[in-house]
């Protein structure tokens, strides 16, 4: 599994305080030892490596604010180059902590796609705490696929999905390998690695954790 990089890596489109740190500093880490660690996500290293990945607390507490959040998101990763930002992690803490309404809420997001002429364009994926696959129990590890620290929306391009399609042997049977990935973890191994993302996490942020600066290095 990859290290943690430094949380104050990350570019966010808000002054960050001590929660908003801890959050960058968690969903990295989950990035590194879940999505790329796991290798739940074959296409997620080469931007991270790279420098492409974008990470974004949104400090939206009502769904409306963050819809506006979203749309500015679109925006931005719409008009800039792959080189700079190939794709973009909107982490929302304070929003949608339920996982129905988060769902409800995608319907919302996909339609701003669409207004925007972007569907087809940049495609959203969807991570939560609480993701629950239709037909799963709760507790079913399967759902790990999907569950982050916090709610996330993930804005990708479609065009960076059709060149890493492209390169990887059988790209339709992902899905499948996660889960068999998630069940040979099994629970125990689940929560274990999500202690370490804690950890990692306590690891990189300075102590007291006062109010830090806005991040520097843009791009990420």
């Amino acid at each position: 599994m990859s290290a943690p990089q430094d949380a104050g890596a990350a570019t966010t489109r808000v002054t960050t305080s001590p929660g908003t740190t801890r959050v960058l500093a968690e969903t990295r880490a989950w990035v590194d030892r879940a999505v790329i660690g796991l290798n739940l996500c074959p296409f997620a290293k080469a931007p991270q490596v790279k420098g492409q990945l974008r990470y974004v607390v949104s400090v939206a507490t009502e769904p409306e604010a963050l819809l506006a959040d979203l749309v500015a998101e679109l925006t931005l990763l719409s008009t800039t180059d792959p080189e700079d930002t190939d794709t973009t992690l909107l982490i929302h803490p304070g929003v949608l902590g339920d996982f129905i309404d988060f769902n409800d809420f995608l319907d919302l997001a996909d339609a701003a796609l669409v207004d925007m002429d972007l569907d087809g364009v940049i495609q959203l994926a969807s991570f939560h705490p609480q993701y629950q696959f239709a037909g799963s129990a709760a507790d079913d590890v399967d759902n790990a696929t999907n569950r982050s620290p916090y709610p996330t929306l993930h804005l990708i391009r479609e065009a960076s999905i059709e060149r890493a399609v492209a390169a990887v042997p059988n790209p339709a049977n992902i899905f499948d390998a996660n889960i068999a990935t998630l069940r040979r973890l099994g629970p125990a191994g689940w929560s274990e690695l999500q202690a370490q993302c804690r950890a990692d996490a306590d690891a990189v942020i300075p102590e007291p954790d006062i109010e830090a600066r806005p991040a520097s290095t843009p791009g990420l």
